[in-house]
């Protein structure tokens, strides 16, 4: 007997219903909620979901706040950095970033007239 339609895994449940491209981002979530993660604490691949944005290590029962659908997020990257920096002080690299933003602000009120040029350079 021939094969008659194709697999479609866990959005099967939807069926023909709500397009392709949705069932495609859906089917691409649930993959990633049911995945298991490696934990943060004793570095073992057994973080499992528990309810949105909460995640549990099965191992050391670590729990922690993640993404609703991955437990780290470009967001996490970005908090712990400003974490090690509150903790450690800031590195070179980090005072290079804060000085191209600096002059990056500086630049944009230059820009806007907000600054006087000719009052600098007295």
């Amino acid at each position: 007997m021939a094969k008659r339609t194709q697999k479609a895994g866990a959005t099967a449940k939807f069926g023909p219903r709500y397009g392709v491209s949705v069932r495609r981002r859906a089917g691409s979530a649930l993959k990633k909620k049911s995945r298991k993660y490696t934990c943060p604490v004793c570095q073992y691949q057994k973080v499992t979901r528990k309810v949105a944005g909460i995640w549990e290590c099965k191992k050391c029962s670590h729990t922690f706040s993640g993404g609703v659908w991955e437990p780290f997020t470009r967001a996490t990257d970005a908090n712990s950095r400003v974490i090690r920096r509150g903790m450690e002080g800031a590195t070179a690299t980090d005072m290079t970033v804060i000085a191209q933003q600096a002059a990056l602000d500086y630049e944009r009120k230059l820009a806007a007239g907000e600054i006087d040029v000719s009052d600098e350079e007295e």
